[in-house]
């Protein structure tokens, strides 16, 4: 994997329904009461206002302040329930109260009208800016979720939206699926195994808001799939600000993690980054919580970048021997040789040393799960690629899992297609090796994206993701997993980090996605 070390304004957006401060006396902390602006009347010869300043203290607040900016060719006309100033074209309202004071938990309202087609700027109330909906409805609701599927239903969630809110609609596209008055909905009539995306918005009798971030979901009933180990995404303790696993565990239903790196420690002795002790350092301390919480791992054995065991082991007996000290660790029930680069993936030799290594640890330890995973173009395996596998044929390895890694290879736009055409020739070539039916040879394959950004900027959404987990699912591919947990945060613009993945998302979006896998 890559990715690693060292490896025009308007009314609406001013005057909006929100959460801002008032005074006690003056002034007193940003957070001593609560202002939400809502809307009466939309624009015809003038615009009408509506102030509602809620205390939110255990303390009586005896004055409050509201201000904002007016454009050149407007004017102020007519307030009522506030004393209010003018200033040139600065408006204040001032020492607006409610039987003279605000008691805690009371609210107090004013209204004001512009005269002018120009619109308000700069409103704050007791210095905090305004911030919420505007003219053409209530703000855009958060937090969208979902909370549970079937195998004909999706169950969503959201966050309430402060101000005037008459319903919510929820969005499938442009489509509605469900105008409801409370923040949940079930979506019902779906197919099974079937994949939606979903966004939400609020309205009221001025208009409706934009709409939320989407969410994506799939309904059960999905066929295919090897089980927990088979959805294990990697995760690389270190780097990256790495979560504490038993966190992602419990909020994603995850159970498997690929961890990452074995290398070199110095010839063909095992590390962990090429460093750190087999055990007693931060990977032991990882998979220790993981398997407190339930879970366990598979070790990968080499990456992108480092000092790799392939090339520093004299002969395959010598590195399965260093594959046999990391199983004897923390006894494993499968292992992932990620062979790349040109040290390991483009030399012939340590191809057929990893290949015989394989074969002997395979050998050695009845029962534990060889995983070879290794890039690939946007139709299958390079010229390296098809001659692994035609080696591990040739050679008799017995490996369980080939898997591809379907990014960074100049994918363009449409990932999903990319990567269903990538594995098609994986397929063909697996097929062609062994002899195999489609069935034979879907069930010894493997995916491995990057999820967000690529190094390559290629872009895999969370929606693009479950489209290709349902693909995978439905041929029963034997593993599924992506590069990285550590990334698996949102930063829309962020770039190719080490901890979120460059786009907007949910946090742990893509390992919930992978864990229904």
């Amino acid at each position: 994997m890559k990715l690693r070390p060292p490896r025009a304004a308007t009314f609406a957006a001013a005057l909006a329904a929100a959460v801002v401060a008032a005074t006690v006396a003056a002034p007193p902390p940003a957070s001593a009461a609560t202002a939400a602006f809502t809307r009466t009347v939309t624009w015809e010869t003038g615009y009408e206002g509506k102030f509602t300043v809620t205390n939110n203290t255990s303390t009586t607040i005896n004055s409050w302040n509201v201000q904002f900016d007016l454009p050149a060719g407007s004017s102020v006309g007519t307030f009522w329930d506030a004393l209010l100033t003018t200033s040139g074209q600065h408006v204040t309202a001032v020492n607006q109260s409610w039987n003279g004071t605000l008691a805690p938990g009371a609210s107090t309202t004013f209204g004001f009208n512009v005269n002018g087609t120009g619109n308000p700027t700069n409103c704050t109330v007791n210095g905090g800016s305004c911030t919420g909906g505007g003219p053409s409805g209530p703000a855009t609701p958060g937090g969208l979720r979902v909370t549970g599927t079937t195998n004909s239903s999706v169950s969503l969630a959201w966050n309430a939206v402060s101000g005037t809110v008459t319903g919510y609609r929820v969005y499938e596209g442009t489509t509605v699926r469900a105008t409801v008055t409370g923040t949940s909905a079930t979506i019902s009539g779906l197919a099974t195994c079937s994949a939606h995306s979903y966004t939400v918005t609020a309205y009221n009798s001025s208009g409706e808001s934009a709409k939320s971030a989407p969410v994506s979901a799939t309904t059960t009933g999905c066929t295919g799939g090897s089980g927990p180990m088979a959805a294990a995404p990697y995760l690389y303790p270190g780097w990256g600000d790495p979560p504490a696993p038993a966190t992602v565990m419990g909020a994603t239903g995850i159970e498997w993690f690929t961890m990452a790196f074995v290398l070199s420690g110095g010839g063909c002795t095992p590390a962990w980054d090429g460093s750190g002790p087999l055990t007693g350092g931060v990977h032991a301390s990882t998979i220790a919580a993981i398997r407190a919480a339930g879970g366990d791992v598979i070790p990968s054995l080499g990456g992108w970048s480092g000092n790799k065991l392939g090339p520093n082991c004299a002969s395959a007996s010598a590195l399965a021997g260093a594959y046999q000290q990391v199983i004897n660790a923390y006894g494993l029930k499968a292992i992932d040789i990620d062979i790349e680069n040109s040290d390991e993936f483009e030399n012939e030799a340590v191809q057929d040393r990893i290949l015989g290594a394989l074969k002997i640890v395979k050998q050695n330890n009845p029962g534990i799960k060889t995983i070879i995973t290794f890039g690939t173009t946007t139709t299958g395996p390079s010229y390296y690629g098809t001659r692994l596998v035609n080696q591990a044929a040739a050679l008799g390895a017995n490996i369980d899992t080939f898997t591809i890694m379907p990014f960074d290879f100049g994918g363009g736009a449409n990932m999903y297609q990319n990567t269903v055409n990538a594995a098609e020739g994986l397929k063909n070539a697996l097929k062609n090796a062994f002899g195999w039916s489609d069935a034979t040879a879907y069930a010894h394959m493997g995916l491995s994206g990057m999820n967000g950004l690529s190094d390559q900027q290629e872009l895999t959404s969370p929606a693009t993701w479950t489209q290709i987990r349902d693909w995978a699912k439905a041929r029963g591919l034997s593993r599924f997993t992506f590069w990285s947990v550590n990334r698996d945060r949102p930063c829309p613009g962020g770039g190719v980090v080490s901890n979120c993945s460059g786009i907007s998302q949910n946090t742990w979006e893509f390992t919930s996605i992978t864990a229904h896998y």
